[in-house]
């Protein structure tokens, strides 16, 4: 197991690569392509068919730091064909969670909505993704995922299980802060961001209950729930508890920069 000067070296070093990744190699090759998982809704509102959904600034978001966003509809059986196309994936959020039985629950709390398809589609690609070491970037809701793909657990409502919590659901608008988030020396996150707080917006009531053996939380808030996971073992693998794609501040669009970066080393292998 690496000491913290050891581990604390070993971050830097992998933001440095990240951060010098291959100007020349994308230029070569081209931008990266980067899987958006999407939402979906039944029939009602937009269309009187189910439909899919995404926010645009998650597709906008990964535009600007030089990403090609790529939508991926529901499909589980073709999680191998678009993991052969994309170079990096996005496990986005949404007004559902995890099924619990994911994470070894057996009782459902009376706040939990899922969409079971979804949610069986961003399993198998996010396995496969970290089957081929891919780069992924779990956000909000994506996180959570990520954790428990990884072994880790949920808690199914914060106002149920943290004493005094935040407001996770923020009454304020989304492209607003909703409180700071304190990161955690030595991790990726921190090296990238470069800052010991941030001002980030929040609008979840799950949350990470146990890391997933290897994970490295952050991230925390204020109340001590968990707003940021990290593996070293991979490439890249970041879930953060907050949406990086409103960019409230320059340091969310950090991370999503430094995930393209590492989407387009992995395009040149």
């Amino acid at each position: 197991m690496l000491g913290v000067s050891a581990q604390e070296g070993s971050v830097a070093a992998l933001h440095d690569r990240l951060s010098t990744a291959t100007t020349t190699q994308t230029a070569i090759l081209m931008k990266p392509i980067i899987g958006i998982t999407l939402d979906h809704e039944e029939a009602g509102g937009y269309s009187k068919y189910p439909w899919y959904a995404l926010r645009d600034n998650y597709c906008s978001s990964i535009a600007k730091a030089g990403g090609v966003p790529y939508a991926l509809p529901h499909e589980p059986e073709l999680a191998g064909e678009y993991l052969d196309t994309i170079h990096g994936l996005v496990i986005t959020g949404g007004n559902f969670d995890v099924p619990p039985e994911l994470y070894g629950e057996t009782s459902v709390h009376e706040k939990v909505t899922m969409k079971r398809r979804r949610s069986a589609f961003e399993w198998a690609v996010t396995k496969g993704a970290l089957a081929r070491n891919m780069p992924i970037f779990g956000i909000c809701g994506g996180q959570q995922l990520l954790n428990v793909i990884l072994g880790g657990t949920l808690i199914q409502h914060i106002p149920d299980s943290v004493k005094d919590a935040l407001a996770h659901e923020q009454p304020n608008p989304r492209h607003e802060p909703g409180h700071e988030v304190a990161i955690v020396a030595g991790t990726l996150l921190h090296h990238i961001v470069g800052k010991p707080t941030l001002a980030v917006n929040s609008a979840h009531h799950q949350a990470v209950a146990t890391t997933a053996p290897g994970a490295i939380v952050n991230a925390r808030a204020p109340d001590g729930v968990i707003e940021g996971i990290e593996h070293p073992d991979y490439s890249f693998v970041i879930g953060v508890q907050w949406h990086p794609e409103f960019s409230i501040t320059p340091a969310d669009d950090k991370i999503t920069q430094t995930f393209i970066q590492a989407a387009a080393a992995y395009a040149g292998k």
